[in-house]
């Protein structure tokens, strides 16, 4: 009899403890800001951008986002810190008639107070590059506000325009997204 109430107890405070820290997969808004380069050239011109102009004369851009976030648990311990792995697909350039696609999964760290950071892949038409993500659950009875911020540098590359090569940023960004569940 003891040990069935003592496993009880456990499984009791282990779903207790895994439920402190929120699962925070579901939709997904935003808006980005895109340096000067490709990516902002091919806001501001689409596919009129003529590419003996210099990559990133049209200046920087901004677009929004829409998309979905899923996410596993590993490292659930049932303490105040969970390891996650966040897989977020978003369609951007909308607003303005485009479709630009791009999936970004981050691995990262949780805490039971609605903190998180993480870093990991970001893959778009542009190529492939690092996002680093800092974010926070703003809870409200049921209802999850996740906003998370995230940073992708820019990579330097090299162009050629009028026989001549020049150098030239792919454009960093920076997106503030913001999304929304309810607890169970």
């Amino acid at each position: 009899m003891k040990k069935k109430i003592l496993t009880i107890t456990l499984g009791i405070f282990i779903l207790t403890a895994n439920a402190q820290i929120e699962k925070l997969a579901g939709p997904r808004l935003g808006i980005t800001f895109i340096g000067a380069g490709p990516v902002a050239d091919f806001l501001h011109e689409g596919f009129d951008f003529n590419e003996s102009d210099k990559y990133g004369s049209t200046g920087s851009a901004m677009t929004t986002q829409y998309g979905w976030q899923w996410e596993s648990r590993f490292a659930d311990g049932g303490g105040d810190v969970v390891g996650i792995v966040e897989w977020m697909f978003l369609v951007s350039g909308m607003e303005q008639g485009k479709f630009l696609p791009s999936a970004t999964s981050i691995i990262g760290v949780r805490k039971g107070n609605g903190y998180e950071v993480g870093v990991g892949p970001n893959l778009s038409l542009s190529g492939i590059g690092m996002v680093f993500a800092v974010g926070y659950n703003f809870k409200s009875g049921n209802l999850n506000l996740p906003v998370n911020i995230a940073f992708m540098p820019g990579r330097q590359l090299t162009g050629e325009a009028d026989g001549q090569e020049y150098k030239y940023s792919s454009g960093e960004r920076i997106s503030l997204m913001i999304g929304f569940n309810m607890s169970k």
